[in-house]
């Protein structure tokens, strides 16, 4: 979050010469510093061919296990997604707040896989699997769904079946058909977890649940458990229609990366081919 305040900032502070009209800024005092093959849009753009490079480790990660060593998928796609996040902040530095021809084609492609890489990352989360990426067996979401129930019962003192009774949401929710009513369904039924979890508390005390103050840390774990066990359901409930959109998703995603990454090649043998760098 940090790094990308500070390509925000960045930006914000050459404002003054990035929206200047083209002939203006060629008179103007960051112009030897800010132009695309200047020190500093230059230097961007490296950093953003090194990001948009690295992107592309992502897909081998999740085929190969032999990479696995390096970390969970998981992990990787949380990396994933942040530097995707901060190349167009990068891009923006390095074109100067202009794009046209052929990278002004890559960069459009590029924020469009950058958008519909946080899409896929949603997409990803609503897939039940294990801290280590895998994703889970209905059995074993449905021995995890027992667990939990039994451990929120333990911790509030209520019997499983009652615990199982407040845990209940979407329970007359239909089977989705598209995917656009498979998507929707995913993101109302991620604002009625945060609802009924909210509740929770309120519901389990007018039962007599052990939730009072004296019990406040394991009513806390407690409603923790009851988010997971909430949305494993909603999630086994659903699994078939996300993994039909995440199909969808994949197919709109890749041409775009392609496009991008022909676009970028063109665009740095052309640059080094020219000696347009202040490098070389």
């Amino acid at each position: 979050m940090i790094l990308l305040t500070l390509l925000a900032a960045a930006n914000l502070s050459g404002a003054s010469y990035y929206l200047a009209p083209r002939a203006e800024q060629v008179r103007h005092a960051s112009h030897e510093l800010l132009r695309p093959s200047g020190t500093v849009g230059q230097s961007a753009g490296l950093v953003a061919l090194v990001v948009f490079l690295f992107l592309w480790l992502y897909p081998l990660r999740k085929r190969w296990k032999r990479l696995s060593w390096t970390g969970s998928v998981g992990r990787w796609l949380d990396v994933h997604v942040f530097a995707a996040i901060g190349l167009p902040l990068l891009l923006t530095l390095h074109a100067a707040w202009r794009s046209q021809g052929l990278i002004g084609l890559g960069f459009d492609a590029m924020l469009v896989v950058c958008a519909s890489g946080v899409v896929g990352r949603y997409l990803y989360t609503r897939i039940p699997r294990t801290r280590a990426g895998v994703e889970l067996t209905r059995d074993e979401v449905t021995r995890e769904r027992t667990a939990l129930v039994d451990e929120i019962a333990r911790l509030t003192g209520l019997p499983a079946p009652a615990v199982t009774q407040t845990l209940e949401v979407d329970a007359e929710a239909q089977a989705p058909i598209t995917a656009w009513s498979a998507l929707t369904q995913l993101v109302v039924g991620d604002w009625r977890r945060w609802r009924l979890a909210h509740d929770l508390p309120k519901r389990w005390a007018a039962m007599g649940g052990q939730v009072d103050a004296a019990h406040a840390d394991a009513a806390r774990e407690a409603v923790r458990l009851a988010r997971r066990e909430i949305a494993l359901t909603q999630q086994a409930r659903l699994l078939d229609a996300t993994h039909r959109v995440f199909r969808f998703w994949h197919v709109a995603h890749r041409p775009f990366a392609i496009t991008a990454l022909v676009a970028v090649v063109i665009h740095v043998v052309v640059v080094v081919a020219v000696g347009s760098t202040w490098f070389y």
